[in-house]
């Protein structure tokens, strides 16, 4: 049997899914019920994965499936969390706050080839404060170009997938569809510039075209051993 709020989500992602054919963001889910944390989601995730309603699909950060649907809900009601909404909220149960998502590791970040080249079968197990919504990466920071910003050699960035950033944003640039480099991104017309955070380094500059945006910057983490 499942609780209201298990209820709530499992329908809300059903119809997410149905409706558009992708799983909606953990930002949504935590929206849709109220709830004032993103780890009650995967809280409430991991119990409908454990007792066999959703499954998630590997090397996905917001990829879910569903499997099946409590008994008597054979059908999905157009507002699928007001259905399943009780008549009062039951009081909520503290909510865990050392949950963790693994989510591909992609090697270093100099290691001159193509994101989508590289090896996908490492993973690295992120706090999942740290991630927002959307699909996530991981990348080895080799080298210290963005020192005066706090990203040193060795650390893991993480990466939220995109193709697309805004001026003072801190990047993951594929230079000529071989190089692949870590830098604020900033434009000059119809040039880019990438920028270093270290006074030892010059600024990147490259036509458009010339430069594809294969993620920005959501996280960092560093290990002392």
């Amino acid at each position: 049997m499942l609780t209201a709020k298990q209820q709530q989500l499992l329908l809300f992602i059903k119809h997410h899914l149905e409706r558009g054919g992708v799983s909606p963001s953990f930002e949504e889910m935590k929206e849709a019920l109220d709830l004032k944390s993103k780890s009650g989601i995967h809280r409430l995730i991991s119990a409908l994965e454990e007792r066999g309603f959703i499954r998630r699909l590997p090397n996905r950060a917001r990829a879910l499936e569903v499997l099946k649907l409590p008994d008597g809900l054979a059908t999905i009601p157009a507002n699928p969390v007001a259905a399943a909404a009780p008549a009062k909220a039951a009081p909520q149960i503290p909510i865990a706050a050392n949950d963790v998502i693994d989510v591909p590791l992609h090697g270093r970040i100099a290691a001159g080839v193509p994101i989508e080249a590289l090896e996908g079968s490492n993973s690295l197990s992120v706090p999942a404060a740290l991630l927002g919504s959307g699909e996530h990466y991981a990348l080895e920071v080799a080298g210290d170009s963005m020192v005066e910003a706090g990203i040193l050699d060795g650390d893991f960035a993480l990466i939220q997938r995109t193709e697309t950033a805004r001026d003072g944003q801190i990047v993951v640039a594929l230079i000529d569809e071989s190089d692949a480099t870590l830098k604020y991104f900033r434009r000059e017309g119809g040039r880019v510039r990438l920028d270093p955070a270290n006074g030892a380094y010059e600024a990147q500059i490259y036509e458009a075209g010339r430069v594809r945006i294969q993620g920005k910057l959501a996280g960092l983490l560093r290990r002392y051993n």
